[in-house]
């Protein structure tokens, strides 16, 4: 199912949660790799991101432990709590140094029951959070680990195809980027080092992300090699 984008009156709301005014709850700075929640612990907030990235992982019985979602700012994440489930269904852990506001569920039912253009817009906002993240989810199941290295990075840069030419993100570890995209740091290594010749990423401090990287995402995968 396709949900309907915000129409144009709600765009103006939007651009309220977007910075994350009038939503409420507390501020917290995380470091790099804390953990902000783990799965199977009680949920009784949702949380948004101001700045950083948070990864998602879910472990199930015989089967190691899964990324299924690579979060940016501007994402909510733990919102499936407003559906009345009461454990968490994964484990979030930032991935850099971040700033992430906490909202209670009863605080954002109060707003959710408020009648008026700001309850429409949230209720527009956290849809289309959860159809971002379904969409984000198929991707990274459906391509290529070349490819889901080039999403995680524009996930993590929030570059919107008609946004900025550039955004520059905290560098992360080969490590870490290997551990989000399911495959081994020397490929990594690989992808990256590829990305930087072809001019789609580089280092100034931190990590550039281009649009260009986009064009990763438009190559048909190769076929695995068999010996």
């Amino acid at each position: 199912m396709r949900l309907m984008k915000p129409s144009r009156k709600l765009t103006t709301q939007l651009r309220g949660f977007s910075s994350g005014a009038g939503l409420g709850g507390k501020v917290s700075d995380y470091r790099n790799k804390q953990t902000i929640y783990k799965q199977g612990a009680p949920a009784y907030t949702l949380f948004y991101i101001q700045a950083g990235g948070v990864r998602l992982t879910t472990r199930t019985k015989h089967k190691a432990t899964a990324v299924t979602a690579i979060l940016g700012r501007g994402d909510f994440f733990g919102e499936i709590c407003l559906a009345g489930f009461p454990l968490r269904t994964s484990t979030a852990v930032v991935l850099t140094a971040s700033s992430i506001r906490t909202i209670k569920k009863e605080e954002m039912f109060k707003m959710l029951r408020k009648d008026g253009k700001t309850s429409n817009a949230l209720v527009a906002y956290l849809l289309s959070s959860v159809q971002n993240y379904s969409n984000h989810v198929a991707e990274l199941m459906t391509s290529s680990a070349e490819q889901r290295l080039a999403r995680v990075l524009l996930r993590l840069a929030h570059m919107e195809k008609k946004g900025a030419a550039m955004v520059e993100i905290p560098v992360l570890s080969h490590q870490v980027l290997s551990e989000m995209i399911g495959t081994t740091r020397p490929r990594v290594n690989l992808f990256m080092n590829r990305f930087r010749k072809q001019g789609f990423i580089d280092y100034d401090g931190g990590l550039e992300v281009r649009q260009s990287l986009r064009k990763v995402l438009r190559t048909r995968p190769k076929p695995p090699v068999r010996s």
